[in-house]
């Protein structure tokens, strides 16, 4: 099955003219589908704008306040605290951590700024610290696959950063500073205002810090010093009563202090968009956008200043699009659209430069056949200049059993081929503590290369294992569940399974002299995760509002399992010494994932005081970092699980003089460190550097 560019353009002409031409018909009232004021609504799960309590799929929703009460700056903080979602250190442990969701590894989670993707995948995770959360109006969260509208990267999820809008004729805006341990300084101002037709907003971030040593035996710094910059400007324009013009433009810089070393890294985001409404109950979203994704590192002899290592990432992506959305009724929408990716990378790690482009056209069918019942059917086509065309449906429903009671279920498919990265990276983070990944093509020479040098101190893997090729994934993932919502108290439970056949995983393929580790790519033949999340929310009295929530998650090779229900699979008891054939029992499961997660929020307002205080404890059980005992199986006798450890934090903030605020916190408060079971022999590797405290000063005006 193949779509060629002329047909593509065919398709996108036509849907154009279709969405131009589109008959009025009758009067529609508008419902929440239609309506941008409601409370909590989300755009991300349907491309369209819906109530979050009518969504049939798996959503976590988190508001501005939530953000500026919990006192935190970076994407990473604030997402490490909610349900089903974890942070991870996947890929690189010691320089920059990856999202979890539903114990699908970051590599399958798409990040969002404003609905358009952002790029940068350099050394493995998405680095989220590198978004400054300052003004952002909300961050949704869409669990399990969303390839249906998003395409193969999203086969884990979607994460979607909204920021502000201007709605005020005034002048609005804020300045705070913050400080923290380890140095850290946090300066952020933002202004907007909306006047007629014409809104604007600015946003600029500056954030340094000295960073901190999780290392403390080992010569240098694990996390170095370095400081960084964010600038945000947005457009809005009423061109007509019924049509809208909106520009934006993000850049981010950030430097490392690697003296005499050079690590800095770029982030351009450029986004036009046409909201055109030829009728109440048609809308069009012309769509363009631009992004461009840089790191620069050298390192340099410290005597000659000669360079001894370079690695230069420089990333495009350009993608118009094109989407159209039809209420027939005020419960049925037909949503299209289309659009084309061209991506050029272009790495000194890489033999050469290399292009890709594709186009995809999907399309969404959100209607209620009966009162109580809704239902959203949809799929996307992808065509690929390196790989086979593919086709991603995806059907959810909702049911009202009662006033109070819903069920809810979803299921979707998804597909992804292996990256570039996945394949030709040959890369070692100097700034981030000297850790190594190799892609598939190339480990096997980075390993004898790191073998000759003397860098290695254990290897994890056979050498006749290395350079096996890797296959493309596909994916279909089940979420079930249902909610509950009477008077104070709110709930919701959803029973998930994500079932991948070649799944692209990372593994540890040696530790290295230096306390870090060398990490590769394996295909997991048939993987899956399943669980459970629940939550539940209770305002106990009127100015206190409680939640939790809890994931149970169970993640498997269905391989490793089958071999070990056979007898296949031995390891040596440490204590006994003794050879034993493990049982189902013995094996743990997939790499850096815990069995059990837990998260406890309390958020408290003091009006007399006018002031509020919050307390959020996010817990992770044991979870083990890799197979250290040779049978390609994490079991219960290797010595590589990190042990179970809860995390507590807490802030208080108070408004003085109606403008300032004053605001003061500690995260980790227990002060956990932990330790890495896979340090070197006398060595200590921690797993957190320690209790962070805060203060900030806000001034709105």
């Amino acid at each position: 099955m193949s779509l060629n560019k002329n047909n593509f353009l065919v398709y996108f002409s036509l849907l154009s003219c279709t969405a131009f031409w589109s008959q009025e018909g009758s009067k529609l009232k508008k419902d929440s589908i239609l309506t941008e004021n409601l409370d909590e609504v989300v755009v991300t799960a349907t491309r369209t704008i819906r109530q979050l309590s009518s969504l049939p799929l798996p959503v976590t929703l988190i508001p501005k306040k939530q953000l500026q009460e919990s006192g935190v700056t970076r994407l990473n903080e604030i997402l490490n605290e909610q349900t089903g979602i974890i942070m991870t250190p996947d890929a690189t442990i010691g320089g920059g951590e990856g999202v979890q969701i539903q114990g699908i590894a970051s590599d399958y989670v798409l990040v969002l700024i404003d609905g358009v993707p952002v790029v940068g995948r350099s050394s493995g995770n998405l680095d989220l610290s590198r978004f400054a959360i300052g003004n952002i109006q909300q961050i949704e969260v869409v669990k399990g696959p969303s390839s249906s509208l998003f395409g193969s990267e999203a086969l884990g999820g979607v994460i979607n950063i909204i920021t502000e809008k201007p709605k005020s004729e005034q002048v609005h805006g804020q300045i705070s500073h913050r400080v923290a341990s380890f140095n850290n300084q946090n300066t952020a101002f933002s202004l907007n205002q909306k006047k007629k037709k014409i809104g604007y907003s600015l946003f600029a971030d500056r954030l340094s810090t000295d960073g901190y040593d999780l290392a403390p035996d080992l010569a240098g710094q694990t996390i170095n010093p370095s400081f960084n910059y964010t600038f945000n400007g947005r457009l809005f324009y009423e061109v007509a009563p019924k049509l809208n013009i909106f520009g934006s433009g993000r850049y981010f810089l950030q430097e490392f202090d690697v003296s005499p070393n050079v690590s800095e890294e770029n982030d351009l985001n450029l986004q036009v968009r046409i909201d055109h409404n030829p009728t109440e109950k048609t809308n069009l979203h012309y769509e363009l956008y631009f992004t461009k994704y840089t790191t620069t590192e050298q390192s340099l002899d410290p005597i000659t200043n000669e360079s001894l290592f370079e690695n230069d990432f420089d990333q495009t992506l350009l993608r118009p699009e094109i989407r159209f959305n039809h209420a027939f009724t005020t419960s049925s929408t037909l949503t299209l659209g289309a659009g084309y990716n061209f991506e050029h990378l272009e790495r000194s790690l890489f033999a050469g430069e290399v292009s890709f482009e594709s186009q995809y056209a999907f399309a969404q069918y959100d209607f209620k056949p009966i009162e109580a019942l809704n239902i959203i059917a949809g799929g996307r086509f992808d065509h690929h200049s390196e790989y086979n065309s593919q086709f991603s449906p995806k059907i959810s429903a909702r049911y009202q059993l009662s006033k109070n009671l819903a069920l809810k279920g979803s299921v979707g498919t998804g597909f992804k081929a292996p990256d570039f990265r996945q394949l030709y990276l040959d890369f070692t983070n100097v700034s981030g503590g000297g850790y190594s990944v190799f892609g598939k093509e190339v480990e096997s020479a980075g390993i004898q290369r790191l073998l000759e040098n003397g860098e290695i101190a254990n290897l994890q893997v056979d050498v006749a294992d290395l350079g096996a090729n890797l296959k493309a994934e596909s994916s279909i993932g089940y979420n079930v569940g249902a909610t509950f919502n009477k008077g104070k108290l709110s709930s919701e439970i959803n029973l998930f399974r994500n079932d991948f056949k070649n799944l692209i995983d990372t593994r540890i393929l040696a530790s290295k002299t230096n306390g870090q580790n060398v990490f590769g790519y394996l295909n997991r033949e048939k993987v899956y995760t399943q669980g459970l999340e629940l939550e539940v929310r209770y305002k106990a009295v009127e100015n206190l509002k409680l939640s939790t929530g809890y994931q149970l998650l169970y993640a498997f090779d269905k391989n490793r399992k089958n071999a070990i229900a056979n007898g296949e699979v031995f390891a040596r008891n440490p204590q006994t010494l003794e050879t034993v054939r493990l049982t189902n029992s013995d094996y743990f499961g997939l790499e850096n994932r815990s069995r059990h997660t837990f998260n406890f929020k309390a958020f408290y307002e003091i009006p007399e005081w006018n002031a509020n205080a919050n307390i959020r404890v996010t817990y992770r059980s044991r979870f083990g970092l890799t197979d250290r005992n040779g049978n390609d199986v994490l079991d219960e006798f290797d010595d590589s699980f990190v042990k179970g450890y809860a995390l507590v934090n807490l802030a208080f903030g108070k408004t003085f003089f109606e403008h300032y605020r004053l605001q003061a916190g500690a995260n980790n408060l227990l002060n956990f460190k932990g330790s890495n079971p896979l340090a070197t022999q006398d060595s200590e590797l921690l797993i957190n550097p320690g209790i962070q405290l805060f203060m900030r000063l806000n001034f709105q005006f």
